[in-house]
């Protein structure tokens, strides 16, 4: 990796604001080169039904939903492989992009369905592009891959120390910060 380079990944019980910390980090670094994905609950009468993506460019589907039929699930969740492959994936392409830092939340099981994306996070954690993503807390493949992958800060956030972890991943990647 480059002296310009990161590697950075986010765990924590779900709910615990990494969504929301990865969010404030790309709106504070105000990188201008940035492409990836976040991820959110759908949820109906106060139920979730599902997850949904979106691309920082602002294009949303459905990653996965209660409805969903197919042979890719997670628990009661259909898992939408094919659209996420269509979407997404291409966006992560260090090959294609001139991103300077790329988000994914998250690598997680559902994600992991796709070879393709799979395939797409190893290229990036070899590339010396930057990476901030949020990753399952438990997981093997390329969920454990990744916390293992040299140089790469794993950072367990909790409510208690999210604005310090912020702060220290701003300041990780400060490098990237838009006027540096």
């Amino acid at each position: 990796m480059k002296p310009e380079s990161a590697k950075i990944l986010l765990t924590g019980l779900p709910g615990c604001g990494k969504t929301t910390a990865v969010m404030q980090i790309v709106e504070s670094l105000g990188c201008k080169r940035v492409a990836g994905f976040y991820t959110e609950e759908i949820r109906k009468e106060d139920k979730r039904k599902g997850f949904r993506w979106t691309r920082l460019d602002g294009a949303t589907g459905t990653l996965a939903h209660v409805g969903m039929r197919g042979s890719a699930k997670v628990g009661k969740y259909g898992v939408n492989v094919a659209s996420f492959e269509r979407q997404v994936v291409p966006i992560l392409d260090v090959e294609q992009s001139d991103a300077e830092l790329f988000v994914i939340d998250e690598i997680g099981k559902m994600e992991c369905f796709s070879e393709k994306f799979v395939a797409a996070v190893r290229r990036l954690f070899a590339s010396e592009k930057s990476v901030l993503a949020t990753v399952a807390q438990k997981g093997s493949g390329l969920i454990r891959e990744v916390k293992d992958y040299p140089g790469v800060r794993l950072f367990d956030l909790s409510h208690q120390d999210c604005d310090s972890t912020i702060d220290e991943i701003l300041q990780i990647l400060s490098f990237l910060k838009e006027g540096s």
